[in-house]
């Protein structure tokens, strides 16, 4: 087996699909991006789940904005629902993991918050639930995800925002997923603090 080419494979499979999905997500990161500010100046505060590595996502988001990003900032209001495992655990044991951040959005989410709902495939049960909640909390959603969307593409409301990377790669899904974060998170702070 050839590691060298495998790995050089990977890498410009990955440029490659970033090159190809730019123009397609650059109009639905910049209306999250926007939707985000809105809702960061109203006082609100952005909410994100996933499971594996889009509950890391979820949290490396949150982390960015509570903290900071590339300039000095104030904290900005985020929470990862992914984080608390005696809340995630006790939902699963007493409901059902399907509802591990539903109840969570049930109980922190408000008209004008928005719900980061990061799935690769589209069909992450808990995440659709999370999405259902955030539709009866009144708040928007910025659905992450792959694969076409999935089952959460026909859950989406009019006024949400997909952001879908154009790819069946789970791997491939997660790096441009990691960098429409990183945009985000740019795009936000540039429009908070005037970053250039």
């Amino acid at each position: 087996m050839d590691l060298a080419n495998r790995i050089d494979g990977n890498f410009r499979d990955s440029a490659n699909l970033k090159l190809a999905a730019v123009e397609e997500l650059t109009a639905p990161i910049a209306a999250a991006i926007e939707r985000m500010v809105d809702c960061l100046r109203e006082d609100g505060k952005i909410l994100s789940c996933g499971n594996g590595g889009s509950a890391a996502d979820a949290q490396h988001f949150s982390s960015e904005l509570l903290n900071r990003f590339e300039a000095e900032r104030p904290g900005l209001a985020a929470v990862a629902l992914t984080t608390d495992t005696s809340t995630l655990t006790s939902i699963a044991n007493d409901y059902d993991y399907q509802q591990v951040c539903a109840r969570q959005v049930r109980a922190l989410g408000h008209p004008g918050d928005v719900l980061l709902a990061i799935s690769t495939s589209g069909n992450s049960r808990n995440v659709i639930a999370a999405v259902h909640a955030a539709h009866e909390a009144q708040m928007t959603v910025v659905a992450l995800t792959g694969r076409g969307g999935g089952a959460l593409l026909h859950e989406l409301g009019r006024s949400d925002i997909h952001i879908c990377v154009p790819s069946t790669v789970t791997a491939r899904i997660q790096e441009v997923h990691l960098l429409a974060l990183h945009c985000l998170c740019d795009g936000i702070d540039c429009l908070l603090l005037g970053v250039r």
